[in-house]
């Protein structure tokens, strides 16, 4: 790829700094996104969808560069360049010192692959990338079909609109709060897999099935599967380790909540705290303390105030004029104390859709993220609900009673996994 250096650079978003001086191998902050189609992917139009993409997300295009103070964005000409997938999900993208995109498109038989790295975007920002890729792409397989109608996606955002930082655009000097301190979270521990490979255990079940139960149940769909989480991880451990909380890591999407439509970093982390003491709790149990946790803490006020909070320490004199090379270790450091204080994560993107021109050709969506610890992403396209957990772990104990729970219950479980000797051991 030919590069030409152009002077544009950006700040990188409140949430974003983090990645940066807390990424490696072991935790690459990369995430992937797929649309699996129904017929097999042709390489060279999927190239040419991706350059048109480009042209609707120019930030996209950028690479991170260090400066005194704070790492940024800088505009650069490299071209990306579509490529069978080859490495492991969620493999590292960004390398300090080193002049290269934040993303890459892949393809493997059917599947569009997009691979991003978590300081350029969010979830959200992501998934939109990847339906106008996807959308372009079937428009130019299928010209014939769309000769004479071109179907839009949901999101008709202007440029200036999908670089908006939206936490600066947010922030209020008023007042501010912060989560408390748990202390130590309860640890899934066990044997790493060798080499930094991350596993990807995924889960393909009706909407319907998991929304009837869910319903039985009086809750979301979200807080039924989180319970299931919850007591999933309960069920492995020790009655010594019962004395700290299982701390589920939830990121909530801002947009909603201020009107946004940003396609870099929007959100916010809600940290959901479980003791299990010396009982068992019945599901029931696990399920009214999640609805009534949400209940209180997903509100725009409680929002706002972390966000002054976050945006605050950023602005803070002191911090500003603190060299980076000074402020990275203590940036590790804080990261450290923040992942010791969270069991796992439980990532919920929603209801995925495109137009309805194209959905003849689409079969599903997937995403999953990549994790030092036990990691659980949710998307649904039409009746597929995809749930991917993510781990460095050779056991599968967790995984595996997640979805047994969900068998139990009727619903059918149709189970995928990169490492293919554990798929009896949740099966079976």
């Amino acid at each position: 790829m030919n590069e030409t250096k152009t002077p544009a650079w950006r700040r990188l978003d409140n949430a974003a700094k983090i990645f940066p001086p807390t990424s490696n191998n072991q935790d690459t902050k990369v995430f992937r996104f797929a649309c699996r189609l129904k017929e097999e992917v042709e390489p060279k139009l999927l190239q040419q969808a991706l350059d048109k993409t480009m042209k609707s997300f120019p930030l996209y295009a950028s690479i991170i560069r260090k400066g005194l103070f704070w790492y940024y964005f800088e505009t650069s000409r490299l071209k990306p360049k579509v490529e069978e997938e080859s490495k492991p999900p969620c493999s590292a993208l960004y390398h300090e010192d080193t002049k290269n995109l934040l993303f890459e498109v892949t393809y493997y038989k059917k599947r569009i692959n997009l691979e991003i790295y978590h300081a350029l975007t969010d979830g959200v920002g992501a998934l939109q990338f990847l339906k106008t890729i996807v959308r372009h792409y079937l428009v130019l397989k299928h010209k014939e079909v769309f000769k004479d109608y071109i179907p839009e996606i949901d999101y008709d955002a202007s440029t200036a609109e999908k670089e908006a930082d939206g936490f600066k655009a947010h922030f209020s000097k008023g007042k501010s709060a912060k989560n408390p301190s748990l202390g130590k979270a309860y640890k899934i521990r066990g044997e790493r897999l060798e080499g930094d490979i991350l596993k990807v255990v995924n889960g393909i079940v009706s909407v319907k099935a998991v929304l009837k139960e869910a319903h039985e149940y009086d809750t979301t769909l979200t807080v039924y599967l989180g319970a299931i989480l919850i007591a999933s991880i309960g069920k492995e451990m020790a009655i010594k380790d019962r004395k700290r909380p299982v701390v589920v890591s939830v990121p909530v999407n801002l947009r909603p909540y201020f009107k946004s439509a940003s396609a870099r970093n929007f959100f916010s982390v809600v940290h959901v705290p479980y003791y299990f003491g010396d009982k068992e709790p019945e599901l029931t149990e696990i399920i009214s303390y999640l609805k009534s946790f949400f209940e209180k803490e997903l509100t725009t006020e409680k929002f706002q105030l972390r966000l002054n909070r976050l945006v605050a320490l950023e602005h803070n004199y002191i911090t500003r004029a603190i060299p980076l090379v000074l402020k990275k270790p203590t940036l590790r450091f804080a990261h450290h104390l923040s992942s010791n204080e969270v069991t796992t994560s439980f990532s919920n993107i929603g209801k995925v859709t495109m137009p309805k021109e194209l959905e003849p050709y689409i079969d599903a969506f997937d995403v999953c993220v990549s994790t030092t610890k036990v990691q659980v992403c949710l998307c649904s396209y039409g009746d597929k609900l995809s749930i991917s957990f993510t781990s460095p772990f050779i056991s599968s104990q967790v995984q595996k009673h997640f979805f047994r729970t969900l068998t139990s219950r009727g619903i059918e479980v149709e189970l995928s996994t990169n490492v293919m000797d554990n798929l009896g051991e949740i099966s079976g």
